[in-house]
Formats: structure tokens, sequence, C-alpha cells
């Protein structure tokens, strides 16, 4: 089975001083997509409680990485029935179903497991969202994989327990809230309609932290278990991943960058210079993790003229080498 089961779309903050989570402003959009850095290093979430500081200097920057949003197609809306949208991520389809107060998982694919919610979908989020928020709601359905297949059911605890200052790497975000979500299952056998004799448990806590102008979660932490004794099965793991605009240690990502763009600032066009002939590829994000525009990398530059002013990162990337991302500003 997948060692992270769970991507549990959380939803970020309102335009207003109080961080609120909002359907207007954070329900996901078929066609959205968003950029991550993986990160390295041990999130620290101790802190609860309104007015704390969540101390995450020591996080250092990963991968670049890129979540979207679509429609479901036919056939999972066939084995999901209810979907209203999708999530694709790091080789995993989450399938949401979205109604005028909150938003629900109906279904989970990976390359070894599936989820299917179909006896009743499992809360994400009711809106509005803000501090002191807390709700438990009950889930249920099938899972079927190459070892094992049968029932689950369990709850899904969503909390928002702490709202304060959030410091990642060398940067300082104000006014951050913290949604606690514990996702706790039993495993059944496909005979025990009655849920009486657990095989296993999956259990899933995930943090994530937004402040109040940003769509999506400034970063996020992952801590997820799969028991199954009969089977031998015990498997842990942990992961964690920012926005890409938390830009962390800046100086060391341009010491190793392999590429330089200038002008920058730029006006009309940035152009490339330095090791360019492993990259075939140019993805520019917004300061919100939205992919903006994608560009090849042949006239080795790229037209900017159309964006607005405003900070930027550029990922470069090709299939034999590792990403490359350059911040520049758009004048």
């Amino acid at each position: 089975m997948k060692k992270n089961l769970f991507i549990l779309i959380a939803c970020g903050s309102a335009l207003s001083a109080q961080t609120v989570i909002t359907k207007a402003f954070h329900d996901p959009i078929i066609g959205e997509s968003a950029g991550y850095f993986t990160v390295n290093g041990t999130v620290d979430n101790s802190a609860t409680g309104a007015g704390v500081t969540f101390s995450n200097g020591s996080l250092t920057q990963g991968t670049l990485t890129t979540t979207s949003y679509a429609a479901p197609t036919a056939t999972e809306l066939l084995a999901f029935p209810g979907s209203t949208i999708k999530m694709t991520a790091a080789g995993n389809t989450i399938l949401y179903r979205q109604t005028a107060t909150k938003l629900e998982i109906t279904g989970l694919t990976a390359s070894d497991v599936t989820l299917n919610f179909l006896a009743n979908n499992g809360t994400v989020i009711t809106y509005p969202a803000g501090f002191g928020y807390t709700e438990t709601d009950q889930a249920q359905g099938t899972f079927t994989s190459s070892l094992a297949s049968g029932l689950f059911r369990g709850t899904i605890t969503n909390t928002a327990d702490a709202s304060g200052t959030l410091i990642v790497g060398t940067n300082t975000y104000g006014n951050v809230l913290r949604i606690k979500s514990v996702q706790s299952f039993n495993l059944h056998q496909s005979v025990d309609t009655f849920f009486l004799f657990p095989i296993g448990t999956i259990t899933n806590t995930t943090f994530t932290y937004y402040n109040n102008t940003r769509k999506f979660p400034l970063l996020t932490y992952t801590s997820a278990n799969i028991s199954v004794p009969l089977l031998g099965i015990n498997q842990s793991s942990e992961s964690a991943q920012v926005l890409s605009d938390v830009f962390l240690n800046t100086a060391s990502q341009a010491a190793r960058a392999k590429i330089k763009i200038f002008p920058n600032p730029a006006r009309e066009t940035i152009q490339f210079s330095g090791d360019v002939s492993k990259y075939t590829q140019a993805r520019i994000y917004n300061r919100d993790g939205k992919l903006i525009k994608t560009s090849d990398m042949k006239s080795e530059k790229i037209q900017v003229s159309e964006l607005l002013p405003a900070a930027y990162l550029i990922e470069f990337s090709g299939k034999e080498t590792q990403p490359q991302t350059v911040k520049f500003i758009k004048k």
C-alpha cells in the first residue's frame, strides 16, 4: 500500500485581518494549479493556542512539484459518484465533492491502492472555518490493493487549533491559521459487514498553515501509518511542503543555480545564460503558487510583457537533470 494515502486539500485564508477559510475564496476550481517545494528538515508543529509562534527557521528547500485540479472523467464519476473535482499531486489522485458548505473526499487512487468513500464521504472542511473551529465526521467505504481488499470505517477530525506567526526558513508570516486534521480508519475484510473484527488501521495526521492573502497553504506537514499485522505491513512516513513563493534559503538557492536570467527585474522578455543545454521547459509561478505560463527553452528567452508587475518563480526542468528554480521580478 502507498505510505501516504491522503493529501487532503485544505483551504487557506480570507482577505480580512482575521484568517478565515471560506468557500468563496478557498474552494478549489477546475483548471487551477499550484507549485510546492518539498521541505528538508523537521517541521515543528508543537505550538497550540492563539498568538503562538510556529518556529521552523531551520527548514530548507527541496524539489519543486505541481498540484493541479481538473474535472473527473466519466469513468471516475461512475466509480466515485457525486465527485465534482479531482486533485492530482505526487502520483496520487484525490476526488472531492463540493457543496454549499463543505468540501468532502469521495475517493483516492494511487499506483497500488484505491480508497472509495462511497458509503460515507469524509469532510475535509466545513465553511467558514476560523480559529476554534472543530468537527468530527464519520467516513466509510472500500479499499483495494495488490495485497488486500475490504472495507474501512472511521473518523476525520478537523480542528483550527492554533494561530499566530509562522517562521519558515528566513521568512516570517503573520496572522497564520493552522488546521490539524486526523484521519483514523479501521480496515476490515469484505465479509465483515458489521465491522466487528479489524485487520488493520490507517492513521494520518496533517497540519496546514495559512495566512490571510493566499488561497493555498504556506506550509503542509503529513504523518501517516498503515498497519496490517496479518500481512506483515507496518509502514510509517512523513513529508512536508511549502508554497512555491515561500523562498527558503534564497542565498543558497542562487549559489546552486546553474542558470542565470536577465534582465532582472524584467519588462518585456527574460533571457537565460549558463548551463541551459540540459533544460527543455520553463514554468512560471505567481506568489500564490499558481502556474501562470509554460514555455520551451529553444529560443533561450521568454516573453513576460503580459504578466502583472510582481515577484515570480521560474522553474527550469529537463528529463535527465534536477529542476532549477530562480526568482525574478516583473516591472
